[in-house]
């Protein structure tokens, strides 16, 4: 293959920089390569995805809207789709989080509102201050292709925020510092006269001359003969349907019909080809697929005549082959990503497949299905067309002037062009870079990569939000809290932040010589200096007064909000403190990325957040709380409305066995103590009675414990299970719930009862099955292995 400058430009930025990109060409200028080469040879992590199914199919990767979780209504800017969306599970999160690079095919199909759906949700699970939440787009098409579909009331709605519907109207295009290389070599044809008429319509400049030469191949009576191998493009379903129905009834011979064969999960809309094909000997048919085997017989978009069918092959005649084809079923993946527990590579899963035989009625076809593919012979209806780029797209799929038939003449009627579209192809065409925007950008990069490394700006939300929450919700949270997030705040992150931003500064200075900061044994000197300071800040001023902070609450959604910012906060500080562990050598670009996605990926279960503990057993609290709840849910008021934590733990310390003892208790007025005083003080005499405590509130004696108590203290002295069971003379599933019960109180860590993965496992399938009510419920829509037991257990622990 001769030197392409063009694509190996581009090669060098996914490669070398973060720049997004825009990627385009002429028809036949090797863009499906291209991606594939990156698949196959990029060190980045990636996912690749596509407008539409058959698109993502082709291009082995995944529809947008699947692997975004996007409505398929307008996402106006500023309203990000998340109650349209559906729960992201932990493992596409972290998939988000790790991504290097995201390539986006047959771009010139994505509105613009969609690509700020992809910006929003980028920002939201990678980093929400950076454009894509800093991950590289490459974004592959050619505009004067096929355009994105939007109804008229789809784009009332859009209008008042784009100036059109094209992505680079989005947003996040206009903010993403685009680099737009155009590939220019074209291997589809070879002729210089049909090059050259095939740009002018791509162009809408078609001239007089070009004009006549292509309408010389205008014959509106062609009738080929079934050797010759003609496919008609036209415009419309209904006009490829009629003629290829037609056709096919022509044939005297009986239907075959092939039904297909899927498994697992594939959308319908997704199919590449009929669920039920009919074909007949003498058929004229089209390959839809590259052959799998070595021989490499056919390729999509190769056409032929049906000569023999049998039960599970179809044996094709193509024009000027030799040999006839037989052929036999081809299979569809449908994949999704995922992460290999071992490497943390992200792997590509099979979830679905399609098998059927790779084969279409090919005496007509529409252009809008034709797009990525190639013709010898082709007859050419674009006398309705309707959509910019159609008549571009029907006369690029051939590869002469001599293969092409037009049924009705191109005119500039014909050739529909957004002037939109022709304006900014001209700007990628004035704008294109060069070896030294190249190398600037490299540097860029890794200057960027280091300023990633050191960047505490991510901390500054979650650490807010858990200040306001806490002065919002004084009253009901309680603990040793507001100093430590004080001193996390102002002499970690603000602190952090400071001198972050002033070793940039000095970064940037330093930089300003022609050379790598890879390469640069001053950049070296300093990086490895700044990581030991940041680590020990880190730890000091982050990791210490987070790990001493309890707290306590028993409103249920301040709790919820706490602690969602206080795993955000856990989260990032273990992802920080991984990767500045694993740089302490010094500042390698392949090193930093590796260590970047493992510093998401390798992270240990959150440690759980300490909790106000009362001094009494956990039994009496448990009582009280069942308690509270049966009043709550029969007088339909709030929990803290009868008694609060703060009043729970202190009558678990206390043991008020009168009215006088639970009035002097905190928080239990004379209000309280008359409404639920004595159903209280029954609970809490029922229990000192059980447990020996006498009216002194001397100590419960030990032979008085309850059984759950017995079971909880046999497995904390070091016995399995099985022992406990023995030992008990119980079965291994009693003593399963005794210990089950102590996991909301923190008592028992849920991984002290099944191994972390078995745990991964099952609270990631919960988290993808959503709201469900019931045990039972959420048992039928779940792997059937999990327990009732087990998924109990990992709830309770999600509750905390």
């Amino acid at each position: 293959m001769p030197r392409n400058p063009e694509l190996e430009l581009a090669l060098n930025f996914i490669e070398k920089t973060d720049r997004n990109l825009f990627i385009t060409g002429k028809a036949g200028t090797g863009k499906t390569t291209f991606l594939h080469q990156i698949k196959n040879e990029s060190l980045k992590r990636m996912v690749i995805v596509a407008p539409t199914g058959v698109a993502a199919i082709n291009a082995k990767g995944v529809t947008i809207h699947s692997f975004f979780q996007m409505p398929f209504c307008p996402i106006l800017p500023n309203q990000p789709p998340n109650s349209q969306q559906r729960r992201f599970s932990k493992t596409k999160i972290d998939i988000i989080k790790s991504l290097d690079l995201v390539i986006i095919d047959e771009i010139s199909m994505v509105r613009a509102d969609l690509l700020d759906g992809i910006d929003q949700v980028m920002r939201r699970y990678k980093n929400r201050n950076k454009v894509f939440g800093g991950a590289q787009i490459l974004m592959i098409g050619d505009l004067q292709q096929l355009a994105p579909v939007v109804r008229p009331n789809e784009w009332s709605l859009l209008q008042p925020h784009y100036e059109t519907v094209y992505f680079f109207s989005s947003k996040a295009f206009q903010e993403a510092n685009v680099v737009s290389i155009e590939l220019k070599h074209i291997y589809r044809q070879k002729n210089e006269d049909f090059i050259k008429i095939l740009n002018e319509v791509r162009t809408d400049t078609l001239s007089n001359e070009s004009a006549d030469t292509l309408n010389r191949n205008y014959n509106p009576s062609f009738s080929p003969s079934k050797e010759e191998g003609f496919i008609t493009l036209t415009t419309h379903n209904n006009r490829a349907n009629l003629i290829n129905n037609s056709e096919l009834n022509k044939l005297k011979d009986k239907s075959a019909f092939f039904k297909a064969e899927i498994s697992g999960k594939f959308n319908e809309n997704s199919f590449p080809n009929d669920e039920k094909l009919e074909l007949k000997l003498g058929a004229q048919v089209m390959f839809i697929k590259n052959d799998s085997s070595q021989e490499k017989r056919y390729f999509n978009g190769k056409i032929g005549i049906i000569t023999k069918i049998s039960k599970d092959a179809v044996t094709v005649k193509c024009p000027n082959d030799a040999d006839e084809i037989v052929t036999e079923r081809e299979t569809w993946s449908n994949i999704n990503y995922s992460i290999n527990d071992e490497t943390k590579a992200i792997k590509e899963e099979l979830i679905g497949s399609f098998t059927q035989i790779p084969l279409r009625l090919a005496w007509a076809i529409t252009i809008h299905k034709s797009q990525g593919l190639t013709f010898e012979k082709a007859i050419i209806d674009a006398e309705a067309s309707f959509a910019h780029g159609q008549t571009y797209v029907a006369l690029s799929r051939c590869t002469s002037l001599e293969g092409l038939v037009l049924k009705t003449k191109i005119t500039s009627n014909a050739i529909i062009n957004d002037k939109t579209v022709s304006i900014f192809n001209e700007n990628v065409a004035e704008n294109h870079p060069d070896e030294s925007i190249l190398n600037e950008s490299e540097k860029h990069f890794q200057l960027n990569l280091i300023i990633e490394l050191l960047d505490y700006q991510p901390f500054l939300y979650p650490i807010t939000r858990l200040i306001d929450i806490y002065y919002r919700n004084q009253t009901s949270i309680k603990g040793d809290v507001i100093n430590h997030l004080q001193t996390i705040k102002d002499d970690g992150v603000v602190a952090l932040m400071k001198v972050s931003n002033g070793f940039k500064n000095q970064l940037l200075q330093i930089s300003k010589a022609n050379i790598l900061p890879e390469n640069s044994s001053q950049i070296q000197e300093r990086f490895t200096k700044a990581i030991d300071y940041f680590l020990n800040q880190t730890k000091n001023n982050i990791e210490k007064p987070l790990d001493a902070i309890q707290f306590s609450t028993d409103n249920k959604a301040v709790k919820a909000d706490f602690s969602k910012q206080f795993d955000s906060l856990q989260e990032k500080l273990e992802e920080k403190l991984f990767a500045l562990q694993k740089m302490t050598n010094g500042f390698k670009t392949k090193d930093y990325l590796e260590v970047r996605a493992k510093s998401v990926l390798q992270k240990t279960e959150p440690k759980k957040k300490k909790k106000v503990a009362s001094k009494r057993d956990p039994i009496l609290a448990l009582k009280l709380r069942e308690l509270r709840d049966s009043i709550r849910i029969a007088e339909n008021i709030a929990a803290f409305q009868i008694f609060t934590q703060e009043s729970l733990y202190a009558m678990c310390d206390e043991l008020p066995r009168t009215e006088k003892e639970l009035l002097a208790i905190v928080g239990m007025g004379k209000t309280r103590v008359a409404k639920y005083g004595d159903e209280i003080l029954e609970a809490i005499n029922e229990y000192c009675t059980k447990n020996g405590i006498n009216k002194f509130n001397e100590q419960k004696k030990e032979d008085k414990k309850s059984t759950k108590q017995i079971t909880f203290e046999l497995f904390k002295s070091g016995l399995s299970i099985k022992e406990v069971a023995k030992e008990r003379s119980l079965t291994a599933g009693t003593i399963e719930n005794h210990l089950a019960s102590f996991i909301p109180s923190g008592e028992i860590d849920v991984l002290e009862l099944m191994d972390l993965k078995r745990y991964k496992k099952i609270r990631n399938e919960i988290e993808e099955v959503g709201d469900t009510k019931g045990l039972t419920a959420l048992k039928e829509k779940v792997d059937a292995s999990f327990t009732y037991m087990e998924l109990k257990m990992v709830l309770m622990s999600m509750e905390l």
